[in-house]
């Protein structure tokens, strides 16, 4: 029996006016995807892609834990989008076999008088054919019940967003100058020696 889920979630932000614009810091994708998903579930595939290995779940009597393969790119505008590649259902082959996610998604920088904002949009969807001990569950119940669990990770990945992206911006630009600091001073350093060996 196919059934169908989706959700959507938008969030919006006001970026703190620091000395690096947060466009500078979106063009870092493995940043973006650590401050959504917990390090320690995401392996870096390559420059552009991740598995995230989601947190178990469970929907009705089934227990599943989806990993999902994302792409991640910045485009000429500062905004950054994200895209699932591909997916796989550990533990339930047989889900696994009939199981199709599509999540899409996109956080862009905008000006709003004097203040950067940001401005995202998410949306998870998943085609899914249920085992058989789930054919006699009523479609309304299945569909609340899908669509109720992907709000939920969806909400889970925003309020990370919320507390993990700007604090992790800010550490990123105190490090920079931090560097850009110790580059000038080695810079200075160095001429200094030249010159009084000169």
């Amino acid at each position: 029996m196919h059934t169908s889920f989706s959700a959507s979630q938008s969030v919006e932000l006001t970026v703190p006016d620091l000395q690096i614009p947060i466009q500078h810091y979106l063009r870092q994708p493995q940043r973006l995807i650590q401050a959504l998903v917990d390090p320690s579930r995401v392996e870096q595939l390559d420059a552009e892609s991740f598995r995230l290995k989601m947190r178990p779940l469970a929907f009705l009597t089934l227990k599943i834990q989806p990993t999902v393969d994302m792409r991640v790119w910045a485009t000429a505008d500062g905004a950054i989008h994200l895209q699932s590649i591909g997916c796989e259902i550990r533990g339930v082959e047989y889900v696994n076999q009939r199981f199709n996610l599509n999540l899409v998604g996109q956080l862009a920088p905008y000006q709003l008088e004097h203040t950067t904002c940001l401005r995202g949009q998410a949306d998870l969807q998943v085609r899914v054919e249920l085992p058989p001990p789930l054919w006699l569950t009523p479609k309304p119940i299945l569909e609340t019940t899908g669509n109720g669990l992907l709000r939920s990770v969806l909400l889970t990945i925003k309020q990370r967003l919320m507390h993990q992206l700007l604090s992790d911006y800010r550490r990123w630009v105190a490090v920079q100058i931090e560097e850009g600091n110790t580059a000038n001073s080695a810079s200075l350093i160095a001429s200094h020696h030249s010159l009084l060996e000169g």
